[in-house]
């Protein structure tokens, strides 16, 4: 940790980074305006969770066009326009009318999404730059905060909504994070001159730096994407139902929701843990632990109940923010820094697949039973894609 402490300049990048994260973050939180946006509109609670469907879309294009951005622009712009896009699509929602609620997938869907991708991603890669020897340690407390948004903000907008009403909350979100996003976005940067920063730096960029046009044409790029893909089916499938699951198994409404916060914690947790151990033992390896862990915990769902029942939950949601952690690093890996912000938004795509078509598949199957069955058989789909990685790697030797 010596060459860490050491990087005093890369630390305020981090530190400038991370903050924006947690605001970032917020983007996640639409749990909690659900019922008083449905409420207030009188609208469907159905349509307005499709909100987050939006959202996950669009904070893939934002990853995937602002990847691009910053490599003409640099961070700071990229950091500064996706902020701005945020606080705007924010402000924006607070005055929709009446009788066009539906405008609310535009404002906070596709353009708070589009923007919070955009920045996350910038924030993500100027991290990176920062540290090529600690990228996973990096990496790892950048998603940290974004995940840790959730916790942190749950309850503090149930407060603004009661206290100031739904309209008056977004507004004062907005201009909370349009002060953060002009005070700090000039602080996310890449280093002028990686070298002199560390050598490991230098060794990386010597390795081919992959175009994103140019990974499409590379079997490791889909087999990382893919994995992802299966990987994360199983978060994105139980987490709107988290509560009520809980409930049905016999648990306290009270200790449901206590459950969604401990799941709010553990993916944050996993988003520094997993992205750690990378660094230790190895990308692929740590996946691979990962995605099995995954398939485990939905086999013992199958069964579990009380405390048991809990800890497998929060096991899964410590995997899903291990996936958030590691696979940035995984994709600079094969495919090089210099370009790892638009390579990553590419790798996205299988988030953005995972989040939108597992659910409808899986809303399909009645028996619980069979229901996770099938989860911990994508989980291991994700796994075996991984270790047709690792395999690539071993025969081939370095991307």
């Amino acid at each position: 940790m010596k060459n860490i402490a050491e990087n005093r300049q890369g630390l305020k990048v981090l530190l400038a980074g991370s903050i924006l994260q947690v605001l970032l973050g917020i983007i996640y939180v639409w749990g909690v305006f659900v019922m008083p946006v449905s409420e207030f509109y009188t609208w469907n609670v159905a349509d307005v969770k499709l909100t987050t469907s939006f959202m996950l879309c669009f904070f893939v294009v934002g990853i995937l066009i602002g990847g691009k951005l910053q490599a003409k622009t640099g961070a700071a712009k990229v950091t500064l326009m996706g902020g701005l896009m945020l606080s705007a699509g924010m402000f924006a929602t607070a005055f929709i009318p009446m009788h066009a609620a539906w405008l609310i997938y535009v404002t906070y869907g596709i353009v708070g999404g589009f923007g919070v991708g955009a920045s996350y991603n910038a924030n993500i890669t100027a991290a990176q730059n920062w540290f090529p020897q600690n990228r996973g340690f990096a990496t790892g407390v950048s998603v940290c905060a974004f995940g840790f948004s959730t916790v942190l903000f749950a309850p503090f907008v149930e407060a603004l909504i009661s206290r100031f009403g739904l309209n008056s909350a977004f507004i004062i979100l907005s201009v909370i994070f349009l002060v953060a996003i002009v005070a700090l976005f000039s602080f996310i940067k890449f280093p002028e001159n990686v070298g002199t920063i560390d050598a490991a730096s230098a060794r990386l960029l010597e390795k081919k730096q992959y175009a994103t046009a140019q990974i499409l044409g590379k079997k490791e790029f889909y087999a990382i994407t893919l994995s992802l893909m299966f990987a994360t089916a199983t978060f994105f499938i139980l987490n709107p139902s988290f509560k009520t699951f809980a409930i049905e198994r016999g648990l306290d409404p009270a200790i449901g929701t206590a459950l969604v916060m401990l799941t709010g914690v553990a993916s944050a947790l996993g988003r520094l843990g997993v992205p750690l151990l990378s660094d230790a033992i190895g990308r692929e390896k740590t996946i691979l632990l990962t995605t099995l862990s995954t398939a485990a915990a939905c086999v013992v769902l199958i069964f579990a109940q009380g405390s048991v029942f809990m800890l497998t939950i929060a096991l899964i949601a410590f995997c899903y923010g291990g996936y958030a952690g590691v696979y940035p690093v995984l994709t600079a890996d094969y495919f090089g820094i210099k370009n790892v912000g638009s390579n990553y938004g590419a790798v996205m795509v299988g988030f953005a697949i995972s989040a939108l078509v597992f659910p409808l598949v899986i809303a399909k199957i009645d028996d619980t039973t069979a229901k996770f069955i099938v989860l911990a058989s994508l989980a291991v789909i994700g796994a075996l894609l991984i270790a047709l990685l690792m395999r690539t790697k071993t025969r081939r030797g370095e991307v």
